[in-house]
């Protein structure tokens, strides 16, 4: 197979309406990650007709062979074709080191395929694998980023002393999208190694490490192609809301080397873990497919574009009734896919019985030569405006033909573009919302120019961001009016919100439930009209449990009277 560059000028390749979401490029590719301000090579495979958004598996490959031979006579593509994913090669300089500077190298792979370059990956959802003499630098790498990597694969002895390895703390990617803080910090991480022999000093070390790490019990079992599993304790003392305690520690005994079969083994196990930002860390939980899940997928043209949603309805949820319909919309680059997962909404549609909509955005060239098909909310191709309310109202007017509606009870949440996606309807589509949660972004002059007429309902809006968010904390210190520091786009909207619902800053109500602490404006009946809670040591993100406390503690206190007006337990809101 013949190593291409990649084209120049993305922007140049046109996108396919009927699948927007499709990678715009295939076959192997030549990349670059930066390690000590060194380029070093590594290779890149994308599968034909592969969907952005997908997981990626970094393959450090032994030193003694070629990279596109070895991609094929391995069996790695038709891995990589068969799971649809993205494969990457990491490349020895010669033979891969024991002094660490392969492993930088390594976990700047991870830095440098989430760009958003050349394609779309599934935002923090990357594994590791190491093949022959490569396994160690793959255990040292994944050892300093522990709490960033889904899962560790290796087929081979290590040949080196885990415990004696350095930590080192890399520095942050410039856009925000990967914040690598902590490394070499106590954090599961689900690990498979195929060795010859167990009982070797390095082997005993590294099972003892990740063992540890793990918070695995001492009695191993076996099966699934696995002599050895160290399952996590069943104790559990913390909620796993955000975090599941899934990670073990399984080892394969053999004297067959690396085979694809070795592979779809480690990976039956190792596949199923996925990482979620989350409020100090990063977490660890099963992926939750949607479709599995029961959730149906759905597909309209919409202006010439084929479009994309997902409908949960719960067992509970039966036709004999009207229910709520809460629209969940995710973030820049995602997916409904990806969102369905990250939101949880599965599970608090089940508690709350509601039925869930997650729609997919429309398309957008984030940079200048860029894609011009990463999704988001509000965008444009080819300089024509995308109007995404109007594939809101398509929705709801379509899901109306297949289930009874609660009208009284739409709701809208979302995070960064999906958080501006909402906020849009609360300020446009009063008619169907009556009340919204946006996550890390609201309406931003600087992102959605198109100028929406405003409603004639003021909908209520619950605001929830991290004080480390890049998006919507301010670089210039303290607020001069506010008890919080919004960031100045962030801040226009809020001001406009307080001033339309003839809201006073000096009536601001302020407590604390770790790790948010809480403002809010009431109205002159005292109805929470402005909600804003800033979550501690949290960067620009989402975790599971803000789908629960947005709903609980503030979409559900909302509905509609039979003339249509906002009522906040049942009090009608008087404008």
């Amino acid at each position: 197979m013949d190593i291409q560059k990649f084209p120049l000028c993305m922007a140049d390749i046109p996108v396919d309406l009927k699948h927007p979401n499709r990678t715009l490029v295939h076959g192997l590719f030549e990349e670059f990650a930066t390690v000590g301000g060194v380029k070093r090579r590594f290779l890149t495979y994308i599968p034909k007709n592969l969907e952005y958004c997908q997981p990626c598996l970094v393959t450090a490959i032994p030193s003694n062979v070629k990279a596109e031979e070895f991609l094929e006579t391995s069996g790695l593509r038709q891995f990589a074709e068969d799971h649809q994913l993205f494969l990457h090669l990491a490349l020895p300089e010669e033979n891969w080191n024991k002094d660490g500077n392969d492993a930088d190298y390594l976990n700047m792979i991870y830095v440098a395929i989430q760009a958003r370059d050349y394609y779309v990956t599934m935002q923090d959802n990357i594994y590791l694998c190491g093949i022959g003499d490569a396994s160690f630098a793959a255990h040292q790498a994944a050892k300093r980023m522990a709490s960033e990597w889904s899962g560790l694969m290796t087929f081979g002895n290590l040949d080196g002393d885990l415990a004696q390895d350095a930590q080192v703390l890399l520095g942050e990617e410039s856009q925000g999208e990967v914040e690598l803080k902590i490394m070499g910090t106590k954090a599961q991480l689900p690990v498979w190694m195929y060795l010859t022999d167990i009982n070797d000093v390095n082997n005993h070390a590294a099972i003892q490490y990740w063992k540890e790490q793990n918070h695995v019990i001492g009695t191993p079992l076996s099966g699934a192609g696995a002599d050895e599993i160290w399952a996590p304790t069943p104790v559990r003392v913390h909620s796993e809301v955000n975090e599941e305690y899934i990670a073990q520690v399984r080892i394969a005994v053999g004297r067959d080397g690396f085979s694809v079969k070795r592979l779809e083994d480690a990976w039956s196990y190792i596949g199923l873990a996925r990482r979620h930002r989350g409020q100090g860390r990063k977490c660890l939980r099963y992926f939750k497919d949607p479709v599995a899940c029961g959730a149906v997928k759905l597909e309209k043209e919409v202006d010439g574009i084929m479009r994309t949603w997902y409908e949960y309805v719960p067992s509970e949820c039966t036709p004999d009734q009207a229910w709520p319909l809460v629209f969940v919309f995710h973030g820049r680059g995602g997916t409904a896919e990806t969102f369905f997962d990250l939101s949880g909404i599965s599970a608090l549609a089940e508690a709350r019985k509601f039925i869930a909509v997650i729609p997919q955005a429309g398309l957008y060239q984030q940079k200048e030569h860029g894609l011009r098909n990463v999704l988001v909310w509000c965008g444009e191709y080819q300089g024509k405006f995308i109007d995404d309310v109007r594939f809101v109202r398509e929705i709801y007017s379509d899901i109306q033909t297949r289930h009874i509606i609660d009208r009284s009870r739409v709701y809208a949440m979302g995070q960064s573009s999906g958080g501006m996606m909402s906020d849009v309807l609360a300020y446009t589509a009063g008619d169907i919302f009556v009340a919204a949660a946006p996550w890390s972004a609201l309406k931003s002059n600087d992102v959605i120019r198109t100028d929406y007429q405003p409603g004639e309902r003021k909908v209520p809006v619950m605001w929830i961001y991290g004080d480390q968010d890049f998006l919507c904390v301010s670089k210039e210190g303290p607020d001069p009016e506010l008890p919080f520091s919004p960031a100045k786009s962030m801040r226009a909207t809020l001001m406009k919100k307080i001033e339309s619902s003839h809201l006073e800053l000096s009536r601001v109500e302020s407590w604390r439930a770790d790790p948010i602490t809480w403002y809010c404006y009431p109205n002159e009946q005292g109805i929470p009209m402005l909600v804003v809670g800033v979550v501690s040591n949290m960067v620009h993100a989402n975790y599971p449990e803000e789908s629960w406390i947005a709903y609980d503690q503030f979409l559900c206190q909302f509905s509609k009277d039979e003339e249509g007006n906002i009522c906040y337990r049942g009090k009608k809101v008087i404008e």
